[in-house]
């Protein structure tokens, strides 16, 4: 064979494999932007904020919800109509997707990384699949509508039900034959809830009364504390046009940032003595609460009529530092790890739109179909997320 054809082919074959093959790379800069209208989320980096790939076919995504694999290669995407679906973000493609109920509202993942557990309305409870296959493995019901779940150690998992106003405990070390090892009295109406980073409380709000219900996880036998009991009481609670979230993005040193259902005031907790610490007045009725990694600021987003406001709160003042106008209907608000940018959606201006979180100026911008949830692979590492 002439040797000169053979340089040439090797050269040509070399060229064909690189030209086939996605380049290497890492995912700890990467994320998930949902897009709830279309049923699909794009793929994006943080490092040069950029959007990478797009995936679609994950069906409702009208209050959809994302958590990682331990490696931080793979999202498990939760869809409204049942939908769970596994993504692989370097190969930008869906691995597995199953239609597990009628109605969910959620998920978390084990403390191992090799259970997911999905949250459903419909039927009432939760239901356990291998991480890899996504395989069933367990069903365990509640009797009414599962929500605020979140992944406790020991391979627990830990969450509020609706209309019965309890909180279980659910230890999936045997996955297969999940315990209930603990159903506490909440209140009335817990809407949602977070572990918190330690992974040694539980916190959940309540609809139904002023309050929120604070479980000890290292002695969930002694039921709950309430905490911020009354906060509204002689008070006309205005009328509630979203409800608010809380899983525990709002913990900022030893303060909790929660919003406020039907006022215009984040109420912060301190976590030493479990007491109201303070009130901040804000623009609006708060709908996320959100820390900086580092502690030191709070972003809220709002519900109608002020939903195109960001609002920056110093931990420090405990003061308004700053009123932002990203865009129309701010949905939700993530950071990168270490807290330099953040990335808001903008649902009716279809955009996500980056800050620098220093000098709270927009840095990019950049385009999606009616966005909703922003979730970034750092996720992985964090207990309750």
């Amino acid at each position: 064979m002439n040797p000169s054809f053979t340089t040439w082919a090797l050269v040509i074959s070399c060229f064909l494999i690189a030209a086939c093959t996605a380049p290497l790379r890492g995912t700890g800069d990467l994320g998930v932007v949902v897009e709830r209208a279309s049923g699909s989320v794009r793929l994006i980096e943080t490092t040069h904020r950029s959007e990478i790939a797009r995936v679609e076919g994950l069906g409702d995504l009208s209050h959809a919800s994302v958590v990682f694999s331990r490696d931080a290669r793979y999202a498990y995407v939760f869809g409204r109509d049942g939908g769970l679906t596994k993504i692989d973000l370097l190969r930008s493609r869906i691995e597995a997707r199953t239609i597990q109920s009628g109605n969910a509202i959620g998920g978390a993942i084990s403390q191992d990384g090799s259970i997911v557990a999905v949250a459903n309305y419909t039927p009432g409870g939760i239901r356990l699949f291998d991480a890899a296959t996504l395989a069933p493995l367990a069903e365990v019901r509640a009797g009414g509508k599962v929500v605020g779940i979140g992944d406790a150690p020991g391979n627990r998992f830990v969450f509020s039900v609706f209309e019965t106003g309890e909180i279980w405990v659910v230890d999936a070390s045997a996955p297969r034959t999940p315990r209930v090892t603990q159903v506490v009295k909440a209140g009335k109406q817990p809407y949602d809830g977070f572990v918190t980073a330690d992974g040694r409380y539980y916190l959940a709000g309540l609809y139904g009364e002023d309050g929120l219900a604070l479980l000890d996880l290292w002695h969930p036998e002694q039921g709950v504390r309430r905490v911020l009991d009354g906060y509204g009481r002689g008070e006309a609670p205005l009328p509630v046009f979203k409800m608010p979230h809380l899983r525990g993005w709002a913990a900022a040193g030893r303060y909790f940032f929660l919003p406020a259902i039907g006022r215009h005031e984040v109420l912060v907790l301190d976590r030493i003595d479990w007491r109201e610490a303070a009130r901040i007045p804000v623009r609006g009725q708060p709908v996320f609460a959100v820390a900086e990694p580092g502690g030191r600021r709070v972003w809220v987003n709002f519900a109608l009529p002020d939903n195109g406001v960001v609002q920056v709160l110093d931990v420090e003042t405990m003061q308004v530092a700053k009123t932002l106008r990203p865009g129309r209907a701010v949905l939700h608000l993530e950071f990168t790890p270490r807290g330099e940018q953040v990335w808001v959606s903008s649902r009716d201006d279809d955009a996500v739109i980056v800050y620098d979180t220093a000098t709270c100026a927009e840095i990019a911008r950049l385009p999606a179909q009616k966005p909703s949830g922003i979730f970034l692979a750092a996720r992985a590492a964090m207990t309750g997320f």
